[in-house]
C-alpha cells in the first residue's frame, strides 16, 4: 500500500531528523491503514483509535530502528498488532484479578441472622419437647451424644455399658426421635 516509496522514505529521512511536517505527512498518509486494522481486530472504535494513538507515538519514537527494506506500513502495522496483544493480555490479567477480588469478597458470614437465630431457637424447642416423649434411657442417649457431644467410647464409660449397646440404644433412639418428628410435620 506505499503509494510513492521514494516520497516516504524521505519524509521518513526527515522525521528521523526531527521535522514535524513529515511526522504529520507519515501520520496521515499512514492513520486509515493502522486504524482499520485495530478496528476489525477489535470491533471498537475507542480501542482502536487509542492503539493506533499509540502505534504512532512508538513509531516515532522509535523511528531510527525503521529498516527502509520492509514497507513502512508493514512495519506499524506490525507494532500496532504488538500493542493491541499487549493490551488484550493485561485486559485479561485484569479480569482474571476482578474475578479473584470477588470470590474473595463473596465470603460468607456464616453468623446467623436474627431470624436464622429465631427459626433455630423455635426448631430447638420443638426438637427438645419431642425429645422429653423419649424414654428417659432414650433421652439420655441423644443428650449424651448430640448436646454434649460425647464421642461413642465416652457415653460407653459414663453409662457402664459395652460400646455395642450404647451404639445400638443411640440408632434406636435416633430412630424414635425421627419417627416422632415425622409424626409432627
Amino acid at each position: 500500500m506505499e503509494l510513492n516509496k521514494p516520497l516516504l522514505d524521505q519524509k521518513i529521512t526527515e522525521a528521523q531528523c526531527g521535522n514535524q511536517a513529515a511526522y504529520n505527512y507519515l501520520l496521515n498518509s499512514h492513520w486509515n491503514l493502522v486504524y482499520n486494522f485495530q478496528l476489525a481486530r477489535t470491533q471498537d472504535e475507542f480501542k482502536a483509535e487509542e492503539i493506533t494513538i499509540q502505534t504512532f507515538s512508538k513509531a516515532f519514537n522509535q523511528l531510527h530502528t525503521y529498516n527502509s527494506s520492509y514497507q513502512f506500513g508493514t512495519w506499524l502495522i506490525t507494532i500496532s498488532k504488538n500493542l493491541q496483544i499487549d493490551l488484550f493480555r493485561k485486559e485479561q490479567s485484569r479480569q482474571r484479578h476482578l474475578e479473584k477480588d470477588n470470590q474473595l469478597n463473596k465470603v460468607i458470614d456464616e453468623n446467623p441472622t436474627a431470624e436464622d437465630a429465631l427459626i433455630t431457637e423455635q426448631n430447638l424447642s420443638e426438637l427438645q419437647t419431642l425429645i422429653k416423649k423419649l424414654k428417659p434411657h432414650y433421652q439420655e442417649m441423644i443428650n449424651l451424644r448430640y448436646f454434649q457431644e460425647m464421642s461413642y467410647k465416652e457415653m460407653a464409660q459414663k453409662l457402664d455399658e459395652p460400646l455395642g449397646n450404647v451404639k445400638v440404644k443411640l440408632l434406636r433412639a435416633r430412630r424414635l426421635l425421627s419417627d416422632s418428628i415425622k409424626k409432627n410435620q
